[in-house]
């Protein structure tokens, strides 16, 4: 696996100290939090594909979640552990879509308000879905205006308590228990599977799957993928520091833009990943249409960023079980009809 040395820039930045890091005791609290709240996502897989391909290859379909994404997972776990004089104030968060859908459904289960800061050129999908929950939305300027200060400053009128979309303890447990399934269901399957491939945008999915999977399979390679363009983690890991995206990059994988790795998520990932590769936007059309058609489920660009560098070889999978997790499905119809066309 691969370790990299703290850089003194990343020090002075704040990298957490590993006492104040989640350890698989958070993946296991958040996983009895889950229980009979969370879907327990199958493992899919598809004969023709795995011919093709000339491997094994097990699809976790986060898409079958709740609210159609991996984020009800750690939103619940974060939001059911605040103490209830806390609670009642209510929640923030601030979101492209997943996250902001996870956070809406969540406090509505448990009967606070919630308000999401999302914005103004989110997929009108994630959008509608977010209100539809109960949340009070309010759009911002993602290239000219900061989400995380406009969060701040509505929590602070509120009294509310700010649900980070990553760089949370309680948010990567919950989403480490979808590492826990893997390594559960593929021990029922009677397999070991030779490397997971996760999305990676903040990093909270991958580096809280990461956890789970090495305490329960040690040596595992858990891999983390980025679109190409928003190659941060992967740039992070070169350098030994939290690098930024590029002000002017673009993709449509709209839930993978995070301008930069969490503290957090960016110590775990560099203790406990395999590496990091990236997808372009085309393979990832590529990956929906495959999802689609042979696993039969409907994936948005950044949930299939994971199946496409399956697809497109960026690790060696011949003759192996390798486990893709398609992280969510909530995709606006209109760009869903053009990936299956093109």
């Amino acid at each position: 696996m691969t370790s990299l040395t703290v850089s003194t820039q990343d020090t002075a930045d704040g990298a957490p100290a590993e006492a104040d890091l989640p350890s698989f005791d958070t993946v296991r609290a958040a996983a009895a939090r889950l229980e009979g709240v969370a879907v327990r996502t199958p493992l899919l897989e598809a004969p023709l594909l795995n011919e093709r391909l000339g491997c094994r290859l097990l699809v976790k379909p986060e898409c079958l979640q709740r609210t159609g994404s991996f984020k009800y997972r750690g939103a619940y776990n974060k939001i059911s552990a605040l103490p209830d004089a806390v609670r009642k104030n209510g929640v923030v968060a601030y979101s492209s879509g997943n996250h902001a859908q996870g956070v809406a459904a969540a406090a509505q289960v448990l009967g606070i308000a919630a308000t999401i800061v999302m914005p103004a050129d989110a997929p009108a999908i994630k959008m509608a879905n977010t209100k539809g929950y109960g949340a009070t939305v309010v759009t911002y300027d993602r290239y000219t205006e900061d989400r995380a200060m406009i969060a701040e400053t509505i929590a602070e009128e509120r009294n509310a308590t700010i649900v980070k979309p990553y760089d949370d303890p309680f948010i990567v447990g919950g989403q480490g228990t979808v590492g826990l399934e893997i390594a559960q269901q593929a021990a029922e399957l009677g397999v070991t599977p030779d490397a997971v491939l996760v999305c990676c945008g903040g990093g909270g999915l991958v580096s809280g799957t990461a956890l789970a999977l090495t305490h329960e399979i040690p040596g595992i390679p858990v891999y983390a993928v980025e679109p190409e363009d928003f190659d941060d983690t992967k740039r992070s890991f070169e350098t030994g520091r939290r690098e930024s995206v590029d002000p002017n990059a673009r993709s449509i994988c709209d839930a993978l833009l995070s301008e930069r790795p969490g503290r957090i998520t960016f110590a775990l990932n560099r203790k406990l990943l395999a590496g990091v590769v990236t997808v372009s936007d085309e393979e990832v059309r590529r990956a929906m249409r495959t999802a689609f058609t042979d696993l039969k489920v409907v994936a948005e660009p950044g949930g299939s960023v994971a199946l496409a560098a399956v697809l497109e070889g960026r690790i060696d999978i011949k003759d192996k079980t390798i486990v893709a997790v398609i992280s969510g499905g909530n995709v606006d119809p209109a760009l869903f009809a053009e990936a299956l066309a093109s």
